[in-house]
């Protein structure tokens, strides 16, 4: 079968990781029989700097025509006194927007070989496996006015929290069907104390889950919920929360795994193509020097298999070798310990591609 992926690589470790990304579709393709056309564009600095603009309108024509994204990171200081709207974030933010990929998915795992990379106990870590589903297109981050202003004199800012309450259903409803497939309970994380969009975020969550009366759900407030991931995060199954909340608790539960580089995402619409990214950053101090971590852009590929194309065996094998690798001591230098090998970012993808040709998963 013939699929067609857009690259948006971005800056960075963008096109490092990119790279080693392609090297896995390209032997899945090899395994399974499929093939895929490949569709590099510009974003984020990378398209400030040739078009004017971090979202050029001839990446987003190509994001449109394809199956699904594959996408890098973006930015970085060279671009720190672009103006606001040019920034190079506002790449990846237009691509939510005008592709209206309002869910988050970022899956929180433990490798078992690397338990004692985290800076957490391994009698609280071991077999965690959390899944943050974060809405992605309203909240604080979209909303306007966003801007500086006179405020009684004095020199001040505004910034503006919007949804409606469709956008609160439609990514509280794939919470729980996401908690269907996996342990069957939701935590619905808001701040209903203190912020009306919160009381609302609840009060649409207790309407939702009576169309899922096998799941259980619980509310929790953000700062408990921050408390919890790290005290006791195998207490979670599926976190359900707003754009600003996702964004800082998966940040967070990232942490659990050991790395930033360990931990890929899916951005999902209704209908299109999906997006598919590791959610560390762009890193521009190593960038090009063979040192970035590959695992989170490949786990990324995972995602876009078993989401994009719903190709679970081919998702199942590609994780399978991303945990084999970790087995067998392969280590780039942000999960390596006190005398092990650290190995380069084409190494580190050597060994995924070595499991992954040996691997007997179905």
């Amino acid at each position: 079968m013939k699929k067609q992926i857009a690259l948006l690589a971005g800056d960075g470790i963008g096109p490092d990781i990119m790279k080693e990304a392609v090297r896995v579709l390209e032997a899945i393709g090899e395994r399974f029989g499929h093939s895929f056309s490949f569709t590099p564009a510009a974003v984020g600095g990378a398209g400030y700097d040739v078009y004017g603009t971090p979202l050029p309108e001839e990446t987003l024509k190509a994001c449109k025509d394809s199956d699904a994204i594959l996408f890098g990171a973006v930015g970085g200081p060279k671009w720190d006194s672009v103006p606001k709207e040019l920034r190079p974030e506002q790449g990846i933010l237009g691509l939510r927007k005008e592709l209206n990929l309002f869910a988050n998915l970022r899956p929180v795992n433990v490798y078992d070989a690397l338990v004692s990379a985290s800076t957490l106990k391994e009698e609280v870590i071991r077999n965690v496996d959390v899944l943050i589903v974060r809405e992605l297109t309203g909240g604080i981050y979209f909303g306007t006015p966003s801007e500086r202003r006179e405020i009684n004199g004095e020199e001040g800012v505004v910034d503006t929290l919007v949804y409606k309450r469709s956008e609160m259903e439609r990514i509280i409803r794939i919470g729980f069907e996401s908690a269907l497939l996996r342990s069957k309970k939701v935590t619905s994380v808001d701040k209903a104390n203190v912020l009306e969009s919160s009381r609302m975020w609840r009060e649409v969550a207790e309407e939702v889950s009576k169309d899922f009366p096998e799941v259980e759900l619980e509310h929790m407030l953000v700062d408990n919920a921050a408390m919890q991931l790290v005290r006791s995060p195998r207490s979670f199954d599926v976190i359900v929360t707003e754009n600003l909340f996702g964004d800082i608790l998966s940040d967070e539960a990232s942490m659990i795994s050991g790395s930033l580089g360990l931990l890929p995402s899916a951005s999902l619409s209704g209908k299109g193509p999906g997006l598919f990214e590791p959610i560390h950053g762009s890193a521009p101090d190593i960038a090009g020097l063979g040192q970035a971590n590959p695992l989170a852009a490949i786990a990324s590929v995972a995602m876009l298999l078993k989401y994009g194309f719903e190709w679970e065996e081919e998702a199942q094998v590609v994780d399978q070798a991303i945990a084999e690798a970790l087995a067998t001591g392969a280590r780039t230098s942000d999960i390596a310990e006190g005398g092990e090998q650290v190995f380069s970012t084409s190494a580190m993808t050597n060994a995924v591609l070595k499991a992954l040709k040996a691997s007997t998963a179905v």
